[in-house]
């Protein structure tokens, strides 16, 4: 019996050494491999397209498909960050003004080039197009990692996941992270320097009231 002992226990030690080995390349596997400041999960803008299709004639919309636009407006909840465009084979100014004006009651301009939509516009018909953006960051959170073993000196896995889902979330226009806003050259400068002097120019409010100089002389 003591002999037995002696025969299976080398066998024992070996399988647990084994196992342990196992466990610590197991551990290794999943360890992070990104030793830059950049984290890999970064926002993705996505853009989806929505359109409508206008009767147009000579004169632009008729009142009839100036209120289907602005219904259609109402219906998708225009806002800040969307893109308008018309594609309309005849070019028809009258029916970018009509949709000009409609836009105008939400904020918004309309864009130039509209983007490659599905299906073909006949002539007499104009399509409005409204791109919307969205930003993601997709995996996150991301806890792959199986070990806190760090032997790379990486970052983690879920690094970066916090900031740029937050920035993702509160950014007004999903495409300023693509590019940033450009500005409005000198509009934006004379805009905001028109308020300063009108403030300068103004007469003082004492003027045109009871308000009068007076000298006195000493006797």
């Amino acid at each position: 019996m003591i002999t037995a002992l002696y025969r299976t226990a080398p066998r024992l030690a070996g399988s647990a050494l084994a196992l342990s080995l196992g466990l610590a390349l197991a551990g290794c596997g999943g360890m992070p491999t990104n030793r830059s400041l950049e984290s890999v999960h970064q926002p993705v803008v996505e853009r989806t397209s929505f359109t409508l299709d206008v009767t147009t004639g000579p004169g632009g919309l008729t009142y009839a498909e100036q209120r289907r636009v602005a219904g259609w407006f109402d219906a998708m909840k225009l806002r800040y960050g969307d893109r308008i465009a018309i594609d309309d084979p005849l070019g028809s100014e009258a029916t970018r003004q009509a949709v000009e004006a409609i836009a105008s009651r939400y904020g918004m301009l309309v864009g130039g080039d509209a983007p490659a939509t599905t299906g073909y516009v006949n002539a007499g018909t104009a399509r409005i197009v409204i791109t919307r953006s969205k930003a993601v960051v997709r995996g996150c959170p991301d806890w792959s990692a199986k070990s806190d073993a760090n032997l790379n000196n990486a970052m983690s896995t879920n690094y970066g996941c916090a900031v740029n889902s937050n920035m993702a979330a509160m950014v007004a226009d999903p495409e300023h992270l693509i590019k940033g806003a450009e500005g409005q050259g000198d509009t934006v400068i004379m805009s905001s320097s028109k308020a300063i002097d009108t403030y300068r120019k103004a007469n003082p409010t004492g003027n045109g009231n009871t308000v009068k100089q007076q000298s006195s002389t000493g006797s």
